[in-house]
C-alpha cells in the first residue's frame, strides 16, 4: 500500500513509516509532498494520508499519529508501546512524557536540517528508529557507567 504526508518530516513522518514498515504493512511505500496537495495525490496515487489534520491517521487529542497505527492495529509489542511514549512526547512538545522525548526531538530536527531530500532523510530514520527499537526491547534497562578514575 501507498501512505502520503506532508513533506519535510520530523517526528511522526518518520515514526510513523518505520511503525508501519515493521508492524503493519512490510511492503508499504511513503509518499511526500506539499501539505496542500495531500488529500489530491492521495486519491490521484490510491494512498493513504496520514499525520494531517482530516485524516484517519492522524492525532488524537493528546495523542500523535504513531499512536493511532498503535490503537488502530492492535500493536501489543511493549517496546513499541514504550517508543510510542517517546514519539508523543517528541511530537507534541511534552518531553515530561519520557526522558528520552527531547533527544529524539533534537534528533529529528537536525535529521530535517542535514537531509533535503525527504526519502534519504526517511532512510536514515529508519535506521535511528531501528536502534530506538532494540534499546525498548533489550537494553533500556542498562545504564552506563563511567568511572572518573579513567
Amino acid at each position: 500500500m501507498k501512505w502520503i504526508t506532508r513533506e519535510r518530516p520530523k517526528i511522526d513522518r518518520i515514526a510513523c513509516p518505520w511503525l508501519i514498515k515493521n508492524f503493519v504493512d512490510k511492503e508499504a511505500e511513503f509518499i511526500y509532498v506539499p501539505k496542500e496537495d495531500v488529500f489530491s495525490k492521495a486519491q490521484e496515487f490510491d494512498a493513504i494520508p496520514y499525520d494531517i489534520p482530516g485524516a484517519e491517521y492522524s492525532h488524537e487529542g493528546d495523542f500523535c499519529t504513531f499512536d493511532y497505527i498503535i490503537k488502530k492495529h492492535k500493536l501489543l509489542d511493549p517496546a513499541v508501546r514504550q517508543i510510542a511514549l517517546i514519539v508523543r512526547g517528541a511530537d507534541t512538545d511534552n518531553f515530561n512524557l519520557a526522558p528520552e522525548a527531547a533527544g529524539l526531538w533534537a534528533i529529528s530536527a537536525g535529521l530535517s536540517f542535514n537531509y533535503t531530500n525527504d526519502h534519504d532523510q526517511l532512510a536514515v530514520g529508519m535506521k535511528i528508529y531501528d536502534a530506538l527499537y532494540s534499546w525498548a526491547k533489550y537494553v533500556h534497562d542498562e545504564k552506563h557507567f563511567w568511572s572518573p578514575k579513567i
